[in-house]
């Protein structure tokens, strides 16, 4: 939901879209250097308590769309969740996750969002572990459009994935789980986990006629089902995330990566106004409140920013 209020929060952070007339081709593009750069603090939770990272921000938009370059510090790639190895005789799931950056914008107005950002929608009792939170809005009114780029479940897709927040619950389609009030957009695709139906051992491995498209990532499109578990040998390893490609309104979120030089660099781009439902359309005379978390090597421990406002030059 935008706003034409003329007065923000002293306690929000302004990142302003720049208008420039050929969008961006990619990381590097110079057109980027037309648009101010705002280094977005962020501070950790849980083990990441009491750390800090800098998000390096910007953004520019044309007629159509809107392109968003964020640059962070990480010396740890992690382009795994907690893979499959064969010890030679059973099935283990390794230790590991993968990187992600999050956006949270939103559609209609979610109580305080705008001056205390995500903390208005993670929702915990008092000191409780993350995992007993629960990531929603306060009623159904409330709607949030939600960009998860995900370095293993998105990335190799050149997506992040596009969801929306709402009440906790079951209700409605592409619901994520009862305590969470997280959906994925309308349309196919998406990462799904490469299992048995007893969870005791991989169900996927690379079609061996195909070539993998990215070393090391195993697309649901290239994979077949395993048939006979006696080919392998200990040491083995096999993805337990098999990223599919995504359509419809779940793919409006188009991304760009890079990691190096110990850190990532993502560029995040989509029309201003999508047509779907639970997208929000930015409009350049509004002002939109957003929220950013980032995630390393972990799908708990996070870092947060404070409240955020999109602001657009004209």
């Amino acid at each position: 939901m935008g706003s034409d209020r003329s007065a923000w929060s002293d306690h929000e952070l302004i990142i302003t879209a720049t208008h420039v007339k050929k969008a961006p081709s990619g990381l590097d593009d110079r057109v980027w250097e037309k648009a101010p750069a705002v280094l977005i603090p962020m501070n950790g939770k849980e083990s990441l308590d009491g750390k800090e990272e800098t998000v390096f921000t910007r953004v520019v938009y044309t007629n159509d769309s809107i392109y968003f370059l964020f640059k962070w510090n990480d010396p740890t790639k992690s382009v795994t969740y907690r893979p499959w190895k064969f010890d030679g005789e059973k099935w283990i799931r390794l230790k590991g996750d993968e990187d992600r950056v999050s956006l949270l914008f939103e559609v209609s107005r979610i109580n305080k969002f705008a001056t205390k950002g995500c903390v208005m929608v993670c929702h915990g009792p008092g000191y409780a572990p993350k995992k007993e939170w629960t990531f929603a809005t306060n009623t159904a009114a409330e709607i949030g459009d939600l960009w998860d780029w995900r370095a293993v479940g998105s990335a190799p897709c050149n997506c992040a994935i596009d969801g929306w927040l709402t009440l906790a619950g079951y209700h409605g389609k592409y619901a994520h789980s009862k305590k969470s009030g997280y959906r994925i957009d309308a349309g196919s695709g998406g990462p799904r986990n490469n299992k048995t139906a007893d969870e005791s051992k991989p169900l996927y491995m690379q079609d061996p006629v195909k070539k993998p498209s990215i070393p090391g990532v195993l697309f649901k499109e290239e994979a077949v089902k395993i048939t006979d578990y006696s080919i392998f040998r200990a040491g083995d390893v096999i993805p337990f995330v098999c990223p599919m490609k995504l359509a419809g309104s779940r793919f409006d979120v188009k991304a760009v990566s890079r990691y190096a030089h110990g850190g990532w660099t993502v560029m995040l781009y989509r029309k201003l106004d999508t047509g779907h439902d639970h997208d929000v359309v930015f409009n350049p005379l509004k002002h939109y409140a957003f929220a950013m978390a980032l995630f390393d090597d972990s799908v708990d421990d996070y870092s947060k920013a404070g409240a955020l406002a999109l602001h657009f030059n004209r």
